[in-house]
């Protein structure tokens, strides 16, 4: 079947311009005026505007943490991400071994029984997605079987500056995947913090009785995300191999990723809402584990140069870091007629090293960022294009199969209603849990109709997609922005 949108106002990364669009077999057919078929459904899109679907290159669905898991799973997520106007979700697989029992996992990592669990999982996707790799260990039989993951269709390898003797590769280790990568056109991406400052920080705290959320920030210096950001950067130079850097919240990273961007260093920084507006002022709120999450929250000044690294296009891409947790997993609610309850953030409700770390964010992004990002001035609509769906694609090998308004790319298209009007929350939103970061936050423009390979998933409140509707993207090789 066929369908055409007319008059609408297209929004791409770099241009803006009025024509209809004809879908065929899953993808854009025509892009042109007066488009006519003979069999084609009639979409008018007059004073509507017309976007790719959105790329999430970063969020952590039905992950285990502390004992619970994220409250999202690869339905629930994918359904909210689709009402956000996102239509392709990029997770993480963690790196995993069989135990010998069967019972559990343990050993030092096997990919492809990691990937094999995740696919298991994301069996019930509703929008498409893929993988990025955590790894989290490393060693010469790990090293060799890198480039296997090539085959799996996943390019990217995620590494840590933190979380010493969890998630933390050494510096060496880092160097030699780096090295790696580039030899198999593959992409590192990094999470920046100090690990050995924190780790000598939090038992401080703890001795002293500094519980509170607070303290979560605390003891993660915002100065250790700077030297870390810094840190990986030289490293991916002495390599000559790119280097993504995630969720950048501190104004000190931007700075420090322009200064290696402008010496021909290939690093490229990815930030999230959460860090544009919010800042540890929240986390000493009555309710402040809500706010919990890491890199933790900064100030209005990293606020501000963040925003600033955005306006002048020295950051490239916006994710969310979509980690959700019940704020009180003690009380149940209701989602899709089913009564859900599942632990949260109350686990630490005396001790801020036990509040399971992340936040719900993979519906806000998109429609936050176009009241308080592009009608407030601190961007484009071509840059809110750009750094919601054109980049990520390019980045992380889907362009332009993803992240395009082009003949022959995939029919993922919002049509947004700049001026639709709502009071922002957790009633509008589909993610599976029981707070929302702008709860009564006032909106100016919601996507309107969302397609996923042409077919309408999400019209106005109607949710049109089911489970299994997602495709698991193989990705390959990026382009380095």
């Amino acid at each position: 079947m066929a369908t055409i949108i007319k008059n609408g106002t297209l929004i791409t990364a770099s241009d803006t311009f009025v024509a209809d669009i004809l879908i065929e077999n899953e993808a854009i057919a025509q892009i042109g005026k007066d488009l006519q078929h003979p069999n084609a459904e009639v979409i008018d899109a007059t004073n509507k505007l017309i976007m790719p679907g959105g790329i999430d290159p970063h969020v952590h669905l039905d992950l285990p943490m502390f004992g619970t898991v994220s409250s999202d799973d690869h339905y629930t997520g994918h359904k909210a991400a689709a009402f956000g106007g996102t239509t392709t979700a990029m997770d993480f697989v963690v790196l995993e071994s069989p135990s010998p029992s069967g019972r559990g996992a343990r050993g030092e990592g096997d990919f492809q029984y990691s990937v094999d669990l995740w696919m298991e999982k994301s069996a019930k996707a509703a929008i498409d997605y893929s993988f990025h790799m955590n790894l989290t260990k490393f060693n010469d039989k790990i090293a060799k079987e890198i480039p296997s993951l090539m085959k799996m269709g996943i390019q990217t390898l995620k590494v840590f500056t933190a979380y010493n003797g969890k998630l933390r590769l050494d510096d060496g280790g880092i160097f030699k995947a780096l090295r790696i990568a580039k030899d198999n056109g593959m992409l590192m991406m990094a999470h920046c913090e100090n690990g050995d400052v924190i780790e000598s920080l939090i038992p401080e705290a703890l001795a002293a009785g500094h519980t509170s959320p607070e303290y979560h920030a605390l003891t993660r210096p915002a100065w250790g995300a700077v030297e870390a950001t810094l840190r990986m950067a030289a490293m991916a130079e002495q390599a000559d191999s790119p280097v993504y850097i995630v969720h950048m919240n501190v104004g000190g990273e931007v700075d420090m990723l322009k200064y290696a961007r402008e010496r021909g260093v290939k690093v490229m920084g990815e930030t999230c809402p959460q860090y544009l507006f919010f800042t540890i002022e929240n986390l000493r709120q009555p309710d402040g584990a809500k706010w919990i999450c890491s890199p933790p929250m900064r100030s209005k000044q990293d606020n501000a140069r963040l925003w600033e690294g955005l306006h002048d296009g020295v950051l490239q891409t916006i994710g969310t870091d979509h980690c959700p947790f019940f704020f009180d997993g003690t009380q149940s609610i209701m989602y899709e007629g089913k009564v859900i309850a599942i632990a949260g953030k109350e686990l630490g409700k005396d001790d801020f090293t036990k509040i399971p770390n992340g936040l719900p964010g993979i519906q806000d992004r998109m429609p936050i960022m176009w009241t308080y990002g592009v009608r407030a001035g601190h961007i484009t609509p071509n840059q809110f294009v750009a750094y919601n769906c054109t980049n990520p694609a390019k980045i992380f090998g889907l362009y332009p199969r993803k992240g395009a308004l082009i003949p022959g790319a995939d029919a993922d298209i919002v049509i947004w209603d700049a001026e639709k009007k709502i009071k922002y929350g957790v009633a509008q939103s589909h993610q599976r849990t029981d707070y929302n970061l702008y709860e009564g936050w006032e909106l100016t423009g919601y996507p309107e109709k969302v397609f996923l390979r042409g077919k309408l998933i999400v019209d106005g409140e109607k949710w049109l997609g089911k489970s299994g509707d997602g495709q698991f993207l193989k990705r390959g090789e990026g382009e380095i922005l």
